[in-house]
C-alpha cells in the first residue's frame, strides 16, 4: 500500500526526547526529522556542559556528518528542534516552571533514551540516572495533557540472570524504593565495597538498575500509554542514513578498533555463542513504530519489545572474529600497531598466558623503543585501558541468551507495506558478512576519522609490516 500510517501519525505532533546526545538518541532524532517531515516540534532535554550552552551543543549535533541530509533539505530545522535545559539527575529534571508548563501542554509522545550505558558506573550514579531518572520522567508524563505514548529504552540484558527472556516484566532483584533509600544512607565507600554482592548474579550496575527501572515503570505507569523497547548489543547502522555509521568506542565498536589496530588479539569469549548484534537504525525504526502502535492499539497495557536478532538471524562471535580479520587485512587502518589476528577462547589459562605474552610483553618492548626514539611511551597505558573495557564485555561474549520477539514480529506484520519499507526492522533482511564489512569500514571512517583515499597508502604500510615480520621470523628460524 502507498499509505504510511506512521508518517501520518507523527504529523502535527510535538515530541520530547531525552538522551539525544547518545548514539541511539542521535539516530532517533535524525530519522524522525528525515522521515516524518510533518512533525510540529521536537523538544530535547539537554544538559548544559562547561563552556557550552545547550544551543551550542545542539548546533554541534546538527553540524555532524549524521545530519548532512537534514541540513541540506530542512531549512527550518532550528525552528522545529528546540533544546530545553535540564538534567535527569535533578529534581523535576531541572526544568524551569515555564518549560515544564510548555511540555505538559504541548507534548504527546515521549522517548526516554537518557541513561548511563557505562557498565562500570558506580552503583549510586547508576541508581540516580537509571532508576530515579525514570521516576522523574514518569512524574512528568503523568501531568501531560495529551500524552499518547511514552517509550522507554531499556536493554535486552536487564534480565541476563535467566537464559530465556520473554517480552514481559520480571520480578526485580530489589524494589526501586528499597535500593534508592539504601543509596541515601550508605556512604560511597560502603556502596562500592558491597556492589558486587548487591548486584549478583548480574555482571554490572547497568543491567541491575535497568531491571529495577522496568519494574518501576510496570508498577507506576497504571493508566499511561507506555511501551518498553529492549535492544540487545547496538551496532553501527545497517542502511540509514549512511551504511556503517557509528560514532563511539562503546561495545563492539571499541573491539573492532582494537582488532583493526592489532592491539586486541585474545579475548574471553565463545566462538559459537550468539552475538546478538542489532543495527542502530533498525532499533530506532522499531522505537518509532512502537510509539505509533502504543498510541493506536495501546489499550491492552504495557507492551514490551525485545529488539534482538538471535532468533531470526543468528550471528556468532566467531563470525565477527573472522569478518573483522578479513576486512582489516584488506582495508588496513592507517597506523596498525600489529597485524589483526583476534581470537576468542573459553580457556582462562590460555587467555591469561596469551594476554601476557601477546599483549603486555610486546607493548612493553614497543614502549622502550618509543622512549629510545625520544617519544612518549603509550602502549602499556593503552593496553591497560583496553583490558578494562574488554573485561566489561566478557560476560556478554562468553554467554548466550534466547530472547523471544513475538511482539516485535506482530508489530511488523501490523504495519503497511510502505511503513515496513520506510521503518524497516525486519532483521531477517540483514546479510551479516556485508553488514560486518560496512561496520569495520565505518569504524575506520567515522570513529578513527581516516580518509578512505589513503587506503592505498595504508595497504602499502600494512604489507611492509607483513614483510618485516616475515623477514624477522625467517631470520629467527634460520638463526
Amino acid at each position: 500500500s502507498k499509505m504510511s500510517n506512521i508518517v501520518d501519525f507523527y504529523k502535527d505532533r510535538t515530541l520530547f526526547i531525552t538522551g539525544v546526545t547518545g548514539f541511539m538518541g542521535k539516530v532517533l532524532l535524525e530519522k524522525l526529522l528525515r522521515s516524518c517531515p510533518g512533525l510540529k516540534k521536537v523538544y530535547l532535554l539537554m544538559r548544559p556542559k562547561k563552556g557550552h550552552d545547550i544551543r551550542t551543543r545542539l548546533n554541534q549535533l546538527i553540524e555532524s556528518k549524521l545530519f548532512d541530509d537534514i541540513r541540506e533539505n530542512m531549512l527550518n530545522v532550528h525552528e522545529k528542534v528546540i533544546p530545553v535545559a535540564g538534567d535527569i539527575m535533578e529534581p523535576k529534571l531541572g526544568l524551569s516552571e515555564e518549560e515544564e508548563k510548555i511540555l505538559i501542554e504541548e507534548v504527546s509522545i515521549v522517548f526516554h533514551s537518557a541513561a548511563t550505558v557505562r557498565f562500570d558506573e558506580p552503583l549510586k550514579m547508576s541508581v540516580q540516572l537509571n532508576i530515579i531518572g525514570v521516576n522523574r520522567i514518569l512524574d512528568l508524563c503523568k501531568k501531560m495533557q495529551h500524552l499518547d505514548a511514552l517509550i522507554h529504552i531499556s536493554t535486552a540484558y536487564a534480565n541476563c540472570d535467566r537464559h530465556l527472556i520473554s517480552e514481559k516484566i520480571y520480578q526485580p532483584p530489589i524494589t526501586a524504593s528499597k535500593i534508592v533509600s539504601a543509596m541515601e544512607w550508605m556512604d560511597d565507600e560502603v556502596v562500592q565495597a558491597l556492589t558486587p554482592k548487591i548486584i549478583q548474579p548480574r555482571p554490572n550496575t547497568y543491567t541491575f538498575t535497568k531491571a529495577i527501572a522496568e519494574h518501576l515503570i510496570a508498577e507506576k505507569s497504571e493508566n499511561l500509554p507506555v511501551a518498553i523497547v529492549r535492544p540487545s548489543i547496538v551496532g553501527a547502522s545497517w542502511q540509514e542514513p549512511l551504511q556503517g555509521w557509528v560514532d563511539n568506542f562503546n561495545g563492539p565498536s571499541g573491539l573492532l578498533v582494537a582488532i583493526g589496530k592489532g592491539i586486541l588479539r585474545v579475548m574471553m569469549g565463545n566462538n559459537s555463542a550468539c552475538a546478538d548484534l542489532v543495527p542502530v537504525d533498525m532499533a530506532v525504526n522499531l522505537i518509532i513504530a512502537s510509539a505509533w502502535s502504543t498510541a493506536t492499539y495501546g489499550h491492552n497495557g504495557l507492551q514490551i519489545f525485545n529488539c534482538t536478532t538471535g532468533l531470526q538471524n543468528r550471528l556468532t562471535w566467531g563470525q565477527i572474529e573472522k569478518a573483522s580479520m578479513d576486512c582489516f587485512s584488506r582495508n588496513p587502518v592507517d597506523v596498525p600497531v600489529r597485524l589483526p589476528n583476534p581470537k576468542f577462547t573459553l580457556n582462562r589459562t590460555y587467555y591469561l598466558l596469551q594476554r601476557w605474552f601477546d599483549h603486555f610483553l610486546p607493548a612493553w618492548f614497543m614502549d622502550i623503543g618509543l622512549k629510545l626514539c625520544g617519544q612518549k611511551p603509550i602502549l602499556m597505558r593503552l593496553q591497560r585501558r583496553l583490558w578494562k573495557s574488554v573485561s566489561c564485555m566478557e560476560f556478554f561474549t562468553s554467554h548466550e541468551w534466547k530472547f523471544e520477539d513475538d511482539n516485535v514480529r506482530k508489530l511488523y506484520a501490523n504495519m503497511s507495506e510502505r511503513d515496513q519499507k520506510d521503518f524497516n526492522f525486519d532483521v531477517k533482511q540483514i546479510h551479516w558478512p556485508t553488514y560486518l564489512e560496512n561496520y569495520c569500514l565505518g569504524v575506520k571512517r567515522f570513529v578513527l576519522k581516516e580518509d578512505m583515499k589513503n587506503l592505498l597508502k595504508a595497504r602499502k604500510a600494512f604489507y611492509r609490516l607483513v614483510g618485516w615480520l616475515a623477514g624477522w621470523l625467517a631470520g629467527w628460524l634460520i638463526g
